[in-house]
């Protein structure tokens, strides 16, 4: 896919800074899931009459505490300095060769979703990565049933997502095609003609957000019926009593896992947006006319 060929470029130029923000982000996963965890037993021990697990649970916010802070410190250093970077060879190298200086705003402008989708989205990825797979590392700790559960929704879930990227990608083209317009129709000052584009935008834009809307609803529909039928499972085949703390653990780690696989449309989406830009892009250096010393050359 031509938008992994620009990714893997900025990750080659900037891969220590995003090494380093990656290698915070995954600490602070760590803690995070990690977190759920600890709180089940605190609350156990402390039903039994123990603090352990309370200083216990405190450490692991401390990381999660610190790493965090100094992730988001840093993110805003690395993310500003690699779109500067970006926008600028890109409007530096097209700036030599002329072109329709609406559609290179315009794509500038849409080029900011590469480092959106950096500094956002593949974090968004990382987080569900460790979600899912944690999520399932630590139900089989309190019922390996349940994981079952977990895993028997992928299915209807590749399903949705395949569709549901075929429609995102029909309406992400169409509102980038009418985004790239934008310059010469606010140039031009005809009143009727800017509220005409504006109102063709606000469309697209409402038919993405019913797509989002229905995907929305379809996993949360699936994350109610995987919480219900799990814990009424853990509560009617376990042979010894649940402690309080581990159904707090099972019905977190649940949430966690189903909002792990809310990541999988939401990349299809992102992936769809980032593509149909990088083809804009390519077809924008296409259409440039040639410097004269290369047009020698040919």
């Amino acid at each position: 896919m031509p938008q992994f060929r620009v990714l893997k470029g900025i990750f080659i130029k900037h891969r220590y800074q995003l090494l380093i923000t990656y290698l915070l982000f995954s600490l602070e996963m760590l803690g995070t899931l990690l977190r759920p965890f600890f709180l089940g037993l605190a609350i156990d021990k402390l039903i039994k009459g123990g603090y352990d697990g309370v200083i216990i649970l405190c450490v692991v916010h401390l990381i999660y505490l610190v790493a965090g802070t100094l992730r988001h410190r840093y993110d805003t250093r690395t993310y500003s300095a690699i779109y500067t970077s970006l926008v600028t060879n890109f409007l530096a190298k097209r700036a030599k060769k002329g072109g329709d200086v609406s559609k290179l705003s315009a794509l500038s402008n849409l080029s900011r979703e590469f480092v959106d989708f950096l500094e956002y989205d593949l974090v968004y990825v990382i987080e569900a990565i460790y979600n899912i797979a944690g999520s399932i590392i630590l139900l089989m700790y309190y019922d390996p049933k349940v994981v079952g559960i977990c895993l028997s929704i992928l299915v209807p879930v590749g399903i949705v997502s395949y569709f549901y990227g075929k429609k995102m990608k029909r309406l992400t083209r169409f509102k980038n095609d009418e985004l790239e317009k934008q310059v010469d129709i606010i140039s031009e000052g005809n009143t009727l003609a800017i509220r005409r584009h504006y109102n063709k935008l606000r469309d697209w834009q409402i038919r993405i957000s019913d797509q989002e809307a229905w995907n929305f609803g379809f996993m949360e529909f699936i994350v109610m019926a995987v919480v219900g039928v799990a814990l009424l499972i853990v509560t009617k085949t376990s042979n010894a009593a649940i402690l309080p703390g581990a159904l707090i653990g099972i019905y977190t780690y649940i949430l966690k896992f189903a909002t792990g696989l809310d990541t999988i449309p939401y990349m299809v989406q992102k992936l769809t947006s980032l593509g149909d830009i990088t083809r804009r892009i390519e077809l924008e250096e296409e259409t440039i006319a040639p410097e004269p010393s290369m047009a020698i050359a040919g």
